[in-house]
């Protein structure tokens, strides 16, 4: 596989290209937390509590099993046009989602199923958004320079977390919650003509072609897998044979793929890269902040409007404080990172803190302030914003040039397929919490296909009321209770990234003698 390379980008040029890619990145970010202040609507209108947590899911998980791919088509065939289709994908599947169950696809069908079909369909288009912004930042600046870049880029997606249930609460109060996926469509065609006209990118060419059966593998094992999690203990009991039967089709399918991996020549997710310590680290911390970041913050609005009481809107003005120590923290980190060359310390900051943060989230309850929620999610704020670039960045600069989309799509993966896992099994957690409670019985959580009616909450008598939003706050609670070992174990294997200088072009690693021999364990077998 050989580059040809451009001209050098000029400053001015990898500005106007950097808000293109903003601007993708916010789309893929924004729907991710879009949707969670319009989902108390979305269930009221289409029932299904029960299921309400695969409205997310569906879209996570669709971002996550195509993540590896869109990383490797960009570097089998070229990063621009692979992207450009991706933005095209999620524009289409916006569109659909927002006609879900009306007569505008024929007839008013299965609202709810709609829903979560086209949520994946938006899911596989973002999987592009996501990895292709990562890795044409890295074809465009040196990994010494990145950190500002993806810092800015960091920023952007606290923004988005907060936005999104923000815009989609303002949306939902004052329009209707299908004007969540309408209002891509504008901003997704400004990135798309941005960036076609002004993007210019190395062209790759490559006699391989693309590993559709390890792809299928991977997908079918990913998705086995988060049924387990979503189903196990709610639709079905743990040693049913539903689960059991999911259980064994993911191993099946996953040892199938890592043999597939291991003979082809163009793999998805090349297995040689995990022999770099850096790069097979950085894996699990991602993996474990997806599971503890998107696992338990779509449980913070529900919070807000359900026990605080707060309006779609408002619920998203209330994250406004996790947004600005994110933000605040992101900016800062990234461009320490670039005037320093350092990066070690940050990780295992930032997971000390995102412990403590969700250890006080725990002490939500019923007589919880919003001035002491405000408080709790700074610090969670913060400690993501210790984590979210860096981790890509090191990453990154684990690996040659040549490999960069598969390996951001690789660190892409981990978190997200993390956020899957978290949000099923956190859903699962919150239904079986809230279900054997009495609180789960007066508002019909336990029922299948039952809704939450926020107006037929309120007109309870005092006492009941009380008693809902007990139960609730306490299923809440539970949630985060479980997110809190997760985010410990980041702090933990953060110790053990080693501190390898950022480089200062975009050629192969410079390397240490200790770090010559790992880079060779690194390298693909020689074919």
């Amino acid at each position: 596989m050989t580059a040809t390379a451009d001209a050098p980008v000029r400053q001015v040029n990898i500005r106007v290209v950097l808000g293109g890619l903003m601007i993708a990145m916010m789309l893929a970010m924004l729907d991710n937390m879009i949707v969670s202040t319009a989902l108390p609507r979305i269930v009221t209108e289409f029932g299904g509590l029960n299921h309400f947590t695969w409205v997310v899911t569906a879209y996570v998980l669709g971002s996550t099993v195509s993540t590896p791919i869109w990383g490797k088509l960009g570097d089998l065939y070229g990063r621009k046009t692979v992207f450009l289709s991706s933005i095209v994908l999620f524009l289409i599947g916006s569109a659909l989602c927002g006609m879900a169950g009306s007569n505008m696809l024929g007839g008013p069908g299965d609202g709810m199923i709609e829903l979560i079909a086209f949520r994946a369909v938006q899911g596989l288009g973002a999987g592009g958004l996501m990895v292709g912004v990562m890795a044409i930042i890295g074809d465009l600046v040196p990994p010494r320079e990145r950190g500002r870049y993806q810092g800015m880029i960091a920023g952007i997606m606290a923004i988005a977390m907060v936005a999104g249930p923000l815009v989609g609460g303002f949306i939902t109060d004052h329009l209707s919650w299908r004007w969540a996926f309408y209002v891509n469509l504008p901003l997704g065609g400004v990135a798309l003509l941005l960036l076609a006209t002004r993007m210019h990118l190395p062209k790759y060419r490559t006699e391989h072609r693309i590993d559709w059966l390890g792809a299928a593998l991977l997908s079918v094992g990913i998705t086995a897998i988060v049924l387990v999690t979503t189903w196990g203990g709610n639709e079905y009991d743990w040693g049913s044979a539903q689960i059991l039967g999911l259980a064994a089709l993911a191993a099946v399918t996953l040892v199938a793929f890592a043999l597939v991996e291991r003979r082809v020549a163009e793999p998805i997710l090349p297995l040689w890269l995990f022999a770099n310590r850096n790069f097979a680290v950085i894996s699990v911390i991602g993996f474990l902040l997806g599971f503890a970041m998107f696992g338990a913050m779509n449980f913070l609005p529900l919070y807000q409007q359900t026990v605080q009481g707060a309006s779609a809107t408002n619920s998203g003005l209330l994250l406004l404080p996790l947004m600005f120590g994110m933000l605040v923290v992101s900016i800062v980190v990234g461009r320490t990172i670039t005037k320093t060359g350092r990066y070690r310390s940050f990780p295992i900051i930032g997971g000390i803190v995102m412990t403590v943060g969700m250890g006080l989230l725990t002490m939500l309850d019923v007589g919880t302030s919003k001035v002491e929620s405000s408080l709790y999610m700074v610090v969670l704020g913060v400690g993501m914003g210790f984590l979210m670039q860096t981790s890509m960045l090191i990453a990154q600069n684990s690996v040659e040039q040549k490999d960069l989309g598969a390996a951001s799509g690789a660190a892409t993966f981990f978190r997200s397929i993390g956020g899957s896992f978290g949000i099923s099994l956190f859903g699962a957690i919150f239904a079986n919490r809230l279900a054997d409670s009495s609180a789960g019985a007066m508002m019909g959580g336990g029922g299948e296909g039952a809704g939450v009616d926020l107006e037929a909450l309120r007109r309870l008598a005092p006492e009941q009321q009380l008693a809902v939003l007990g139960g609730l706050a306490d299923a809440i609670g539970a949630v985060f209770w479980w997110a809190v070992p997760f985010a410990l174990v980041v702090a933990v294997l953060a110790w053990f990234i080693k501190e390898i200088p950022l480089r200062g072009s975009n050629d192969a690693p410079a390397a240490t003698p200790e770090e010559q021999a790992e880079t060779a364990l690194a390298s693909p077998p020689v074919r």
